[in-house]
């Protein structure tokens, strides 16, 4: 650890996944907002833009790993978004799923109780069986796949945990990482009608989709506010995939022709998915302010975003 950071009175906050997507929004807004001393983390070397972060490799599914690194930061707050989220991937692969899901968040949870810091925990709609949305905070669980049932797990964990805890539950994540590395259903849809290829795209399914911006804020003022428990931070808009492709078509100026309905029956997946989730967001604006940006206010952040990272 360089000195500076050690001699900083702010409060530390580590971050686990820092170079996926939510990571890196996370990273880049406490570092521009500067009231946390910020430790970012990830496997392998750190592929993060900027400055004003400490970056620590950290394999979080092994034990001595973790317990070495959060025992030498002792941080204020943990904000744990790393995670295995290739929902088929995660059923085809339920052991690597398990110990990334599972044992990765009771080991940070042990490190957590040990520094007596706050543990964020990041889950997803996935826990919830899709009769029935969009949910609150109270809706009972119940996994329909694979990756639900192992973040449903970390959830246990959470809630028994001995220090301050909270849920960040959210629901279909997009946005743009700095180096366009992975793409989501603005962009699929974007590239595929420009390229003038017809696409199918659900319409049973449901969701509030979310930009990975408002995740990373919706995260830091739990941290900011410490407040505790479950929150349901996501995008304000009930949407189908199918309304979210003609949203997309529309801002671009892109042919809806090519856009056709399709049902989930179409697609053969390994992993079930739920039908109908999405999350009412109530409580978390009322207790945190959180206000999220509508879906074709994002898809204009998003395309700004193309603008810059192809510049």
């Amino acid at each position: 650890m360089t000195t500076a950071f050690q001699m900083t009175s702010k409060k530390k906050v580590f971050i686990t996944g820092a170079n996926g997507l939510l990571g890196q929004k996370l990273v880049a807004q406490l570092v521009e907002k500067g009231a946390f001393q910020v430790f970012a983390s990830g496997k392998g070397a750190c592929r993060l833009p900027g400055e004003g972060f400490e970056y620590v490799s950290v394999d979080i599914t092994d034990e001595s790993s973790v317990e070495k690194a959060l025992g030498e930061i002792k941080p204020d707050v943990i904000i744990h978004g790393a995670a295995m989220t290739h929902v088929d991937q995660c059923e085809l692969n339920q052991e690597a799923c398990y110990d990334a899901n599972v044992n990765a968040t009771a080991y940070l949870i042990k490190a957590a109780e040990a520094a007596k810091a706050h543990f964020i925990f990041v889950s997803t709609d996935f826990i919830f069986s899709g009769e029935e949305g969009p949910l609150d905070e109270n809706a009972e669980a119940a996994p329909v796949n694979y990756y639900g049932e192992t973040k449903l797990q970390g959830e246990q964990l959470v809630k028994a945990c001995q220090t301050k805890w909270s849920i960040a539950r959210t629901v279909l994540v997009f946005g743009i990482a700095h180096d366009m590395s992975r793409t989501n259903i603005i962009l699929w849809v974007k590239s595929s009608l420009e390229a003038g290829k017809e696409i199918q795209v659900v319409d049973d399914q449901f969701r509030t989709p979310t930009l990975a911006e408002d995740l990373a804020t919706g995260c830091i003022l739990i941290a900011e506010q410490e407040a505790e428990g479950i929150y349901n931070i996501s995008g304000p808009d009930f949407l189908t995939p199918y309304e979210m492709a003609n949203i997309t078509a529309d801002y671009f100026g892109l042919n809806k022709e090519l856009i056709k309905r399709a049902d989930s029956t179409t697609f053969t997946q390994p992993a079930k998915r739920p039908l109908k989730t999405g999350f009412i967001i109530t409580k978390a604006r009322e207790e945190l302010g959180f206000e999220p940006k509508s879906f074709r206010t994002a898809i204009g952040i998003l395309a700004k975003q193309i603008i810059l990272a192809r510049s």
